[in-house]
């Protein structure tokens, strides 16, 4: 018999992969403050077309843009805890699906422990 189980995928921070994930979350920050931006603009076009209720307007831009600053000061923390990580430590990155084969005689214990799939560089290092 076979059963799903969740596998996480642990990636060993380098100097390359940190590079890699600031960059990513740089990328990120800068497209959060491009949305915030836009958001400013339609908000000043929406108050000036006078087809809503400035007040509506004024309330619906600025949950949006609250949003997009939570985001925005979640990634310059990560960027803070990222360069604070020493090489060599696991982070995991993401959790996949794999196929698990039962069979009868099997210690259920060793079929239900946590597996994980170690990374480095964008290469399998080991699978636990």
């Amino acid at each position: 018999m076979k059963l799903i189980q969740t596998v996480e995928v642990r990636q060993i921070v380098t100097e390359r992969s940190k590079q890699t994930l600031a960059a990513a979350f740089t990328a990120r920050k800068q497209q959060l403050e491009r949305e915030c931006d836009q958001l400013r603009f339609e908000q000043k076009r929406m108050e000036k077309s006078g087809k809503y209720p400035p007040s509506l307007v004024k309330q619906y831009f600025a949950n949006e843009i609250d949003d997009r600053m939570e985001k925005i000061k979640l990634l310059e923390f990560q960027l803070e805890q990222l360069h604070m990580l020493p090489l060599g430590s696991e982070l995991k990155e993401r959790e996949v699906e794999a196929l698990i084969e039962v069979n009868v005689g099997d210690r259920w214990e060793e079929v239900t422990k946590t597996r994980a799939i170690i990374v480095e560089d964008g290469v399998v290092k080991e699978i636990r």
